[in-house]
């Protein structure tokens, strides 16, 4: 008999992922998507899933999710009640509250920048934290509200910028918060506060993994490469082309930040910085959940998509790794992006993709824009560019890749006006 497994906010595009693992399993929509995306009063997210739960007439094998923020919370609140596998809401609030995540990283490994809780009436950093910072909500989503900022004037612009948003992820936070025991620091510092961090450069790079009863396995290691002189991703490759002394030394600091952390019968990405020219790594941030934007690049190399990770933890079954397989030897996860804002005149349609996968072997496209749209009405973007498209590509390696990249783009036509008559 077929397992009932509830995904929380299941959108079109990953159900049709899920629906192509094998396992005996039926999925189901556990809250839209655009509910989840609200973000708002979790109380009453809660009751609704609940209320969708207990109505099922079948038996609940399963909760999971793939989002950030709420799901990553929502889910451990619900299979707790339930007595299903699930990592500690705990560990998760201490993975997603950025200042709490420093101060237990602090504790197991030296791998992390100069960090400070900074309040909104500072005029300046600490002393012992250098320009460039960076400034973030101890709760943000992407790289929203997360500004570089080189002098004083930046930082006090940025803080001010920050304490105005702060409260739109942090307001709902503060009630998850309130769910659990917290350090007294971390309790201070409460769900709105910033984090200042000095910056770091070099290659950006994220280790996927899971934890089965308190074991953790890092599955694969992605490249995160940037537009040339800008935060904003260009890409997402994998399997990563770093030398290998860098990945079993990431793979290895993953493993001990998450056993530190608690988390337990989950997935979890880990992104890195590594400095060539130093060869220093440095922690970026620990998300208590598998990145579901790897989900088609695993799937062209390995012949599964991370979610089959997360499904056997949520079933209580122990992942089996296995990579490679799959049809291209490497892959990619390309940003279309924009750096202005303007209104979108022409975008793709579905007959415009559709041909250039036909076309273009190893191909897909997901189109962020339609005409009328200015790009600034774009939710979760970060702060310094927009996401026109996504392009995905597989290949025989990465001179191929960037090559079917280019081919699709001349496919994909665009037009923005910036200042419209």
């Amino acid at each position: 008999m077929s397992q009932n497994v509830f995904v929380l906010g299941m959108d079109e595009q990953n159900r049709e992922t899920l629906d192509q693992l094998p396992h005996d399993v039926r999925f189901h929509e556990l809250l839209s998507v655009d509910r989840v995306r609200k973000r708002d009063d979790l109380a009453a997210m809660l009751d609704e899933a609940r209320a969708q739960l207990d109505a099922f007439e079948g038996s609940v094998d399963a909760i999971m999710g793939y989002w950030d923020f709420p799901v990553s919370t929502l889910v451990p609140i619900l299979c707790a009640e339930r007595g299903l596998p699930a990592p500690p809401l705990e560990a998760v609030v201490k993975c997603e509250h950025k200042y709490w995540s420093r101060l237990e990283q602090a504790e197991v490994i030296d791998e992390l920048p100069a960090f400070a809780e900074i309040p909104f009436d500072a005029e300046g950093p600490p002393e012992h934290l250098k320009y460039p910072m960076w400034l973030k909500p101890v709760k943000g989503f992407s790289s929203e509200l997360a500004f570089r900022v080189a002098d004083d004037e930046g930082f006090r612009d940025a803080l001010a910028r920050i304490r105005e948003g702060a409260g739109k992820l942090g307001g709902p936070f503060e009630w998850v918060l309130d769910q659990i025991e917290l350090p007294e620091a971390v309790a201070q510092a409460g769900g709105t506060a910033c984090l200042a961090e000095e910056a770091v450069d070099g290659l950006q790079l994220t280790v996927e993994g899971y934890v089965y009863k308190g074991r953790p396995h890092a599955y694969g290691v992605i490249d995160s490469l940037n537009y040339p002189g800008s935060p904003s991703f260009l890409r997402y490759q994998y399997p990563s082309e770093l030398p290998g002394h860098v990945l079993e030394r990431v793979r290895d600091v993953a493993c001990r930040v998450v056993t530190r952390m608690g988390l337990d019968d989950t997935t979890f990405n880990i992104e890195f910085f590594w400095d060539p020219d130093t060869d220093t790594t440095r922690l970026l941030e620990v998300n208590p959940r598998h990145s579901q934007s790897h989900a088609k690049l695993m799937t062209y190399v390995d012949a599964r998509p991370n979610h089959s990770y997360r499904l056997d933890l949520a079933l209580g079954h122990e992942p089996v790794l296995e990579q490679g397989g799959g049809e291209s030897a490497v892959a990619a996860k390309w940003f279309l992006r924009r750096f202005a804002d303007g209104v979108v005149r022409i975008a793709p349609d579905d007959e415009d993709v559709a041909a250039m996968a036909r076309d273009i072997p190893g191909t897909s496209a997901e189109i962020m824009v339609s005409p009328g749209m200015w790009l600034s009405e774009l939710p979760d973007q970060d702060s310094y560019s927009y996401a026109l498209a996504i392009v995905y590509t597989g290949a025989a390696d990465a001179e191929s890749l960037q090559r079917a990249y280019e081919l699709c783009l001349a496919r994909l036509p665009f037009e923005i006006e910036e200042e419209p008559g």
